[in-house]
């Protein structure tokens, strides 16, 4: 289950209240950072919530800000103290998406296309460790282990019975055809994406070959939507060595807007199941 706090989040709002501050006050990140003899890449990262800030840093700036009202000081160090309290990811070590993943435990929807493979929410967990095996060929046995096993830790977030998250998943036909861990496993994971299909909350839906180029061919994206009105939306793009988060309201419109012609143009839900039944019998002829 997600936790009550979750730093990551709250790292978000904090620093969007700080911009919103600094903002009001006519000054520039680099303004800032001159006053308070540090870098303009500080205060950037403070603001889109990557780093951690100490209440110190919440002192100071408020300072800068002229901010005169001590409840929003004192609120503002809360939420400080809060951002730095680690999420139920943190025991599993050093996780290269943490930030993603705090992001998605907070969610309240999320829309994902994936071309290459199943959607790690939607995977069994002899396919998620047949995947981070072939992704992570220099990976050792544990660090499999431990991918899989937050892998599979993220799922309670679909299967949670009061607030699950809202998940729309377009798949290209590749990410089905793919054998990812032989047949066996491709018509067990192919049978469990169907059954998922069927959750109210969950709509999935394939883009056939058949199609041709299609608004997905520039690659895998995830767009995070919040049940707070003061989080804003974020487009998750994934990486090798790191990871884009986009949260300017043009870029994530112009992905929202691409991800409606790819619902547009991809199977019907209905339709959808049918394919993944008859390319999970391909696999099981195999």
């Amino acid at each position: 289950m997600a936790s009550h706090i979750n730093p990551t989040v709250r790292r978000r709002r904090l620093g969007q209240e700080l911009r919103r501050l600094r903002e009001l006050r006519g000054l520039t990140a680099e303004e800032v950072a001159e006053r308070l003899l540090v870098s303009q890449s500080k205060i950037s990262r403070l603001e889109n919530g990557r780093r951690s800030i100490s209440q110190r840093d919440v002192r100071d700036l408020c300072g800068v800000y002229e901010v005169d009202d001590r409840r929003i000081v004192e609120s503002l160090m809360q939420m400080a103290k809060e951002s730095r309290q680690q999420g139920w990811w943190h025991a599993f070590g050093d996780i290269p998406y943490s930030v993603y993943i705090g992001l998605e435990t907070d969610a309240a929807s999320l829309r994902v296309y994936e071309p290459q493979v199943i959607p790690g929410l939607l995977q069994t967990p002899a396919y998620a460790e047949a995947v981070c095996v072939g992704a992570l060929p220099e990976a050792s046995t544990i660090d499999i282990e431990k991918r899989v096993q937050v892998r599979l830790r993220r799922q309670e977030r679909i299967n949670e019975e009061r607030s699950p998250l809202r998940l729309w998943a377009v798949l290209d036909e590749a990410a089905l055809r793919r054998a990812v861990g032989g047949p066996h496993t491709m018509v067990e994971q192919l049978t469990h994406l169907n059954e998922l299909g069927q959750r109210p909350h969950i709509t999935i839906q394939v883009m056939p070959f058949a199609m041709g180029a299609h608004p997905g061919v520039n690659g895998q994206y995830a767009i995070l939507e919040f049940p707070d009105a003061a989080d804003s939306s974020v487009v998750y793009l994934e990486g090798v060595t790191s990871d884009l988060y986009l949260e300017k309201p043009h870029d994530v419109r112009s992905y929202s807007v691409m991800y409606e012609h790819l619902r547009a143009e991809a199977l019907t839900p209905d339709h959808t199941r049918e394919f993944i039944e008859a390319v999970a019998k391909d696999f099981a002829r195999a």
